[in-house]
């Protein structure tokens, strides 16, 4: 999967796009997804089953070097600009048959903080345009994997 993805970004290097593409999809400073109202949280079918999604239907993924409600991304350089934070300045929305008592946030940078479930902390991936992705489930990159979630916080794959 990490060979795919590197060379897409070759190809997209080549075609001298991806710089623009990076650019286009890179979050703020912090390499976080700021949203300016509440984060949604949603459940959307997949091939592999019901996944957490935000409210543009992108993929929400969880990282396996996250410890309960601690961000590890935040840490590793480049990691946030590849996986971005799922942000709010806001209480987080819960959209149906997510599990409002699952929801949560945590400290990210000043007053933004990052989405939770279960005490995961959420990202999506910053190249991912399109909906209910499935492709980048299980990849491994930044010292850990990169999983989809359930409605339940458990990992899917």
């Amino acid at each position: 999967m990490t060979r795919i993805r590197m060379a897409l970004a070759l190809a997209f290097t080549f075609a001298g796009s991806a710089v623009a593409l990076i650019t286009a999809a890179a979050p703020s400073s912090a390499g976080a997804v700021t949203a300016a109202r509440a984060a949604t949280v949603r459940l959307e079918q997949t091939g592999l089953g019901e996944i957490l999604v935000d409210a543009s239907g992108h993929t929400l993924y969880m990282f396996t070097r996250d410890r309960h409600d601690r961000d590890s991304c935040a840490k590793v350089p480049g990691c946030l600009e590849a996986w971005p934070a799922l942000t709010t300045t806001r209480r987080p929305v819960a959209g149906a048959n997510v599990r409002r008592s699952l929801l949560g946030t945590i400290k990210l940078h000043g007053r933004v903080r990052q989405v939770t479930y279960a005490g995961h902390p959420l990202y999506t991936y910053a190249l991912d345009s399109i909906r209910r992705s499935t492709f980048n489930i299980g990849a491994d990159e930044y010292g850990g994997a990169w999983y989809a979630v359930n409605a339940a916080g458990q990992p899917v794959d």
